[in-house]
């Protein structure tokens, strides 16, 4: 019994953690919004949102060790409970470089 509690407890604990940024899915970003831009605009902005999203992964990647530190010394997600994970904004900018990407391609940049 105890067995089953502390089990369920370590599923529970597991389910809050922060994801790996390689395991986060881009989100879905219009590709008209990059339409207005030249292709050197869209350049900078393709540098600009790369950028962003190593900076972005490099604090997932810090919030998925502090959650694994914390479940592992008190059986909770720390990073992500005190906001530390950054899954939205890798996603956010995974979708930004892809839809710059179409629409450079669609320019034929």
């Amino acid at each position: 019994m105890r067995g089953e509690i502390i089990a369920a407890m370590l599923v529970v604990s597991l389910a809050g953690c922060a994801k790996n940024p390689e395991s986060i899915a881009a989100s879905t970003m219009p590709m008209n919004a990059y339409s207005g831009l030249s292709c050197n605009q869209l350049a900078m902005e393709h540098q600009r949102s790369s950028l962003a999203l190593q900076q972005a992964e490099a604090a997932q990647r810090q919030a998925v060790q502090g959650d694994a530190v914390g479940v592992f010394l008190i059986g909770v997600p720390v990073s992500s409970l005190s906001g530390a994970d950054k899954e939205g904004m890798v996603a956010q900018h995974k979708g930004e470089i892809i839809a710059i990407n179409a629409m450079r391609r669609n320019k034929g940049c």
